[in-house]
């Protein structure tokens, strides 16, 4: 049988000089590079450690279709979309595919000298600013699936915000999948905040069609010195397997905020690659959150790269039926004097499988650092299985660590309690998962976003799955 990598070893070797050519010099210049490490590496299976519990190389394995001539696609997603999220008006964007849609823009007022648009056009016309960045933090040479992507994307989204600007309107970019046939999407992302520019940023990715969708997206952020930038990102998808790859370089006395709601369906696959490098004094907060999904694999790295660096890495599952998440974290002391706070909470229901594992790395000269890492689970069911792996690795002196991982079930006496005071056993179950994980979505700092999935999260464990307001899409 052939590996699931040769096929896309084949394609690429056939059609180099068709994607080169629908694309631009900067997004190509990497591309021979990320080619070579892909066919080095491979699609990561089981027996590699970092990946033991998810298969990336079966989850390839299917033939999809690609636009790699970048045909017009026949859709104006102005006309069939809308998403509501209450109390919150935004600046609304699309992605089609993997293309940044200009046919037809809203009418917000940006401030001068923001850059919102085609990564490919922005890249064409600007080509020292945006190669100052992209692929600086993705490092195709130690993942395959950062490298997968590099060597076939095209195009994608990209936002820059020069010093001192505030973007004061959300803006909110929708990724629409569109196709008539199994198809495999590859985009990316590159957001880019100089120091003191401000931003704020919703990202929903939907799926028009029944069909089976393979989606790659790699996204890469810079955040300067004292800028402050929140990234929400919602996933609404349809028969279709989401893979993201997400880079993030935050600066002296930086503030970022991510948001990652992964809301997809049983069918779905979902393979997400975070790098987050942060300097001296930055504070960031990464929350991700599993609603809906079929399989998810997530890896998050961090880097605290300078003195007083912060980072809240933040992360909820909910999974019932034969629903997998796992979820692998690397959290890299590099710096004296930071703080690192870890949380992750599953609850698994049905004969759904969990999989935590987390490394904390102390480095030598790190001092003074101080990290707590949680992962606290509750499995509904005797058939749900959960498997952790807490780590910490240190090589300084000085230092305040704990790690710490519990499984248990729910509390029967609990139950009972509440069912003496004439609670149904239905809704007592449900009272203590909602506040089981109820500790997470408190750490989000957009009230009308934690609104949102306070009453999203309630849904889920109720069984229902949750549509958009007026969306044409979500019919």
């Amino acid at each position: 049988m052939m590996k699931a990598e040769q096929q896309y070893i084949d394609l690429f070797s056939q059609c180099e000089a068709m994607i080169c050519r629908n694309s631009t010099e900067v997004m190509n210049a990497p591309r021979a590079k990320a080619f070579a490490d892909f066919e080095r590496l491979g699609f990561p299976t089981t027996k590699e450690e970092k990946y033991k519990y998810t298969d990336a190389a079966k989850l390839f394995a299917p033939d999809y279709g690609l636009n790699l001539n970048r045909l017009d696609i026949p859709v104006n997603p102005y006309e069939v979309f809308k998403c509501d999220v209450p109390n919150m008006s935004t600046a609304l964007y699309f992605v089609v595919n993997d293309a940044f849609y200009s046919k037809a823009l809203p009418k917000t007022h940006l401030p001068e000298g923001v850059l919102l648009g085609s990564l490919k056009e922005l890249a064409t016309e600007h080509p020292e600013l945006v190669k100052k960045y992209y692929g600086k933090l993705a490092d195709t040479s130690k993942d395959a699936i950062t490298a997968f992507n590099t060597t076939f994307v095209q195009d994608g989204f990209m936002l820059y915000v020069p010093k001192g600007v505030v973007v004061d309107k959300p803006i909110q970019l929708v990724n629409i999948l569109r196709a008539d046939v199994d198809f495999m999407v590859n985009r990316r992302l590159l957001v880019v905040l100089e120091d003191g520019a401000q931003a704020r940023m919703l990202v929903c990715d939907h799926a028009m069609d029944d069909v089976n969708f393979l989606s790659t997206q790699v996204v890469e952020v810079f955040v300067g010195d004292n800028a402050v930038f929140d990234l929400y990102e919602l996933e609404e998808t349809n028969n279709s397997m989401e893979l993201t790859v997400g880079a993030v370089l935050v600066g002296d006395n930086a503030v970022f905020d991510l948001y990652e709601l992964e809301e997809t369906h049983n069918s779905t696959i979902r393979f997400s690659n975070l790098y987050v490098q942060q300097e001296a004094n930055s504070n960031v907060l990464l929350n991700g959150m599993t609603l809906h999904n079929g399989t998810t694999r997530n890896m998050t790295e961090v880097t605290l790269n300078g003195r007083g660096a912060e980072i809240n890495l933040c992360g909820m599952a909910i999974a019932d039926k034969n629903e997998h998440v796992d979820n692998h974290t690397v959290i890299d002391h590099k710096a004296s004097d930071c703080t690192s706070n870890e949380l992750f909470k599953y609850v698994l229901d049905d004969q759904s499988v969990g999989a935590f594992s987390g490394l904390v790395l102390v480095r030598p000269g790190a001092q003074r650092t101080a990290s707590q890492q949680t992962n606290r689970n509750l499995c509904a069911t005797r058939e749900a299985r959960m498997y952790t792996q807490p780590q910490l690795e240190i090589y300084a002196d000085d230092v305040k660590c704990s790690h710490g991982a519990t499984v248990g079930q729910l509390d029967e006496k609990a139950l009972f309690y509440m069912q003496q005071r004439g609670i149904s056993y239905k809704e007592a179950r449900l009272l203590l998962m909602f506040a089981f994980v109820n500790e997470v979505i408190d750490t989000i700092r957009m009230d009308a976003l934690k609104d949102r999935l306070h009453l999203l999260v309630e849904k889920r464990f109720r069984g229902e799955l949750n549509k958009c307001q007026g969306c044409a899409i979500c019919k």
